[in-house]
C-alpha cells in the first residue's frame, strides 16, 4: 500500500478512563509514521485531564455526548482534520466525522453504521484475543501503520499535581518514607469485583505484616472503601473523592504496590511504573488478554468459575467466583514486590 501522508489526525476515544489509557499508545506510532504531523484527541472532559500533557499529543477536544451536536460539528470542521481514527465507535460520532468533512475515516466494518467509515477494520474486539492496546494499534495498519509491539506511554505528571499528592499523603498521616500499600476495591460496574470483605481481611494483613495501606475510591465508591476500613479494623486509611485525576495519577506513583479490581486506577497505576495486582473475572469479554494492565510489573489473578459453587464452571452468575481468590495467594503476590 501507497502511505498517504497525514498532517492533521484526530484520534477518537469517548469511554472511560482504563480505555483512554490503553489508546495512547496509538500516539507514539503515529508519531513515528508522521513525524510532523498534528495529533489530536478527541475525549470526554473528565479524561481529558488525564491526558493532558501526554508526549506527543499536540491537542485535546472535548466532547460532549450528551448535546451540542452542531457546536461540536462546527469545532470539527474548524480543525480541518485529514485523518479520524475512531477507537470507540458510535453513530453519532461517525456522522459528525462524514459532516465534518474528514476525508479519511478508519473505523470498525463490523457495525451497521460502518458505512460512515471508509477504512473499516474487521475484528471483533469481544472475543477478547488481542489487548485493546493492540485492537487500537491494528486500526493503523489501515493506513499502512505498521509496530512491533505496544510502546508504552507515561503520563504527564506535573510538579503542583506531585505537591497535592505528597500532601495528602501526610494528611494522612503517613510519612514520605513509609511503605504502603494502595488497594482500590470498586470498579465502576465494569467487571466483577473481589468482595470488600476479602480487601479488608487483606488490609488487616498488611498492617500487620508493618505497610500502612490506603483504600482509594470515587465519591459514590465511599461506603464500599468505608466498608473494606471497617473490615479491617480501622487500620487502614481511607481516600475517597479527594484528588483529581492527575493527582491521583501523581499519589500513585507513590506507594510499593497498587491492588485492584479491573478498572481504569489500575491503568492509570501501571502507566505511572507501579507495581499492580489484579483481579479478572471468568469472562472472556473482561479478561486480561484483552484488558491487562500495560506493564511488566504484575500479577493477575482471574477467578476460576469451575470453583465456584454458585457457577459449577458455567457462565460466571455474579461475584461469587471472584472470592474463589484466596487472601493468601493474593498476599504472597504484594509480598514479592516489597521483598
Amino acid at each position: 500500500m501507497n502511505q498517504e501522508i497525514y498532517k492533521n489526525v484526530l484520534i477518537v476515544r469517548t469511554d472511560r478512563i482504563g480505555d483512554v489509557v490503553l489508546t495512547l499508545p496509538m500516539i507514539p506510532v503515529l508519531r513515528a509514521h508522521y513525524p510532523s504531523c498534528r495529533i489530536s484527541m478527541l475525549l470526554r472532559p473528565y479524561t481529558s485531564a488525564l491526558v493532558a500533557g501526554t508526549a506527543g499529543l499536540d491537542q485535546i477536544i472535548p466532547y460532549d455526548e450528551g448535546g451540542g451536536f452542531w457546536s461540536m460539528l462546527g469545532e470539527l470542521r474548524r480543525h480541518r482534520f485529514d485523518l479520524a481514527v475512531v477507537s470507540h465507535p458510535r453513530f453519532r460520532i461517525g456522522l459528525l466525522l462524514v459532516l465534518a468533512g474528514i476525508p479519511t475515516r478508519i473505523g470498525s466494518g463490523y457495525r451497521w453504521y460502518s458505512f460512515l467509515f471508509n477504512r473499516r477494520v474487521f475484528e471483533h474486539r469481544r472475543t477478547a484475543e488481542r489487548h485493546e492496546a493492540e485492537y487500537n494499534i491494528s486500526l493503523l495498519r489501515a493506513i499502512g501503520c505498521e509496530t512491533g509491539n505496544v510502546p508504552g506511554v507515561p503520563l504527564s505528571i506535573p510538579e503542583v499535581a506531585r505537591i497535592a499528592a505528597l500532601n495528602e499523603l501526610r494528611y494522612l498521616g503517613i510519612s514520605d518514607s513509609e511503605a504502603f500499600i494502595v488497594l482500590h476495591p470498586g470498579s465502576g460496574g465494569s467487571a466483577r469485583d473481589w468482595s470488600a470483605e476479602r480487601f479488608g481481611d487483606l488490609a488487616k494483613r498488611l498492617v500487620d505484616e508493618g505497610f500502612a495501606v490506603v483504600v482509594t475510591g470515587e465519591q459514590r465508591e465511599r461506603s464500599l472503601v468505608e466498608m473494606v476500613v471497617s473490615r479491617s479494623g480501622g487500620t487502614a486509611k481511607a481516600l475517597v473523592g479527594r484528588l483529581n485525576l492527575k493527582e491521583l495519577a501523581a499519589f500513585l506513583t507513590l506507594p510499593k504496590v497498587f491492588v485492584s479490581n479491573s478498572t481504569g486506577p489500575l491503568h492509570i497505576a501501571a502507566a505511572v511504573g507501579t507495581p499492580v495486582v489484579a483481579f479478572y473475572p471468568p469472562i472472556r469479554e473482561c479478561s486480561p488478554t484483552r484488558w491487562g494492565p500495560l506493564t511488566e510489573k504484575k500479577v493477575v489473578f482471574t477467578a476460576d468459575s469451575a470453583s465456584c459453587p454458585r457457577c459449577k464452571g458455567g457462565p460466571c452468575q455474579g461475584n461469587d467466583c471472584m472470592d474463589q481468590i484466596s487472601v493468601e495467594s493474593v498476599l504472597a503476590a504484594v509480598r514479592g514486590f516489597t521483598v
